[in-house]
């Protein structure tokens, strides 16, 4: 397998902290399938829960109907599917692109790439949901394993300035690891990963140019784990669907030195790992 990435976009990408691949994964062959077998989950936990199912038949364009009926019900149905849908073995095939594989080998030379499957799934941001919007933060210090690492993220539904893009200041990934509050003060309620706060956050908005692009199903947006990003409130009428992958370097030092754990997802708390990087400890 030859270089997936030009020079120009490996460029961008060290420069951005972030690329967009317009067209990377195959509709047919890889989006639709998943796109599919969300449709048919839906039905499966209407059934389960007595939900009459009067949805009309599979539309890649509203693969995901039934959905909101069944968070209206019952958020608990909602969250049934969003736990399941990451089981998928269309979407799982997606996680194990051996095209995911060579870039991460281009962009991080000499690493042996490592893909955090417990760490990857179909994320849903609900329209004027705001208790689960991830706020500005690094990769990192929510998913751990290495500094070294890779988010290939991929919508399933056209994401749109109302649906909430993804924001990222330009060029921050520069900035290296930022110290984080472990407990956000304005909302008590997050745990885990969500509660992060960046120590700096007011001023890495007047170091870093604001960008939130939009995209489409089959692009791909590559995200390094040090560049600082949002997610944006949902204000449309529909779900955000989005496919995300992690992979991350069984080479770089500092994970091998803590056995390359997971953070919050895999049970393990961010301060046990790194107690220099939190902003409350000091």
């Amino acid at each position: 397998m030859g270089n997936i990435l030009t020079a120009q976009q490996q460029s961008e990408f060290q420069q951005n902290g972030f690329l967009v691949i317009r067209g990377f994964y195959n509709l047919p062959e890889q989006i639709l399938p998943v796109q599919q077998a969300v449709y048919d989950l839906i039905g499966k936990v209407m059934e389960r829960h007595g939900v009459t199912d009067q949805r009309q038949v599979f539309d890649s364009q509203d693969f995901d109907l039934g959905y909101q009926i069944l968070a209206a019900i019952d958020r608990a149905f909602g969250s049934e599917v969003y736990d399941a849908v990451k089981h998928i073995p269309s979407f799982l095939r997606i996680v194990a692109d051996p095209r995911h594989e060579a870039i991460f080998r281009e962009v991080y030379p000499n690493s042996l790439p490592g893909s955090a499957v417990g760490s990857s799934g179909i994320r849903i941001d609900n329209p004027h949901e705001q208790k689960f919007l991830a706020p500005w933060h690094q990769e990192y210090p929510a998913q751990l394993r290495s500094p070294e690492g890779l988010v290939f993220w991929s919508p399933l539904v056209p994401v749109t300035p109302d649906i909430g893009p993804l924001k990222f200041y330009v060029g921050s990934h520069r900035e290296g690891l930022i110290p984080v509050f472990t407990a956000d003060p304005k909302n008590p309620d997050k745990s885990g990963a969500y509660s992060l706060i960046l120590n700096n956050e007011v001023e890495l908005a007047n170091r870093y140019p604001l960008l939130n692009p939009l995209t489409k199903p089959g692009d791909l947006v590559l995200l390094n784990y040090q560049v600082v990003h949002s997610s944006s409130p949902n204000m449309g009428d529909r779900s955000l669907w989005s496919m995300q992958m992690r992979y991350f370097n069984f080479a770089e030092p500092i994970g091998m030195q803590y056995g390359w754990k997971g953070s919050y997802a895999a049970g393990i708390d961010f301060r046990t790992i790194h107690p220099e990087l939190c902003a409350d400890l000091d």
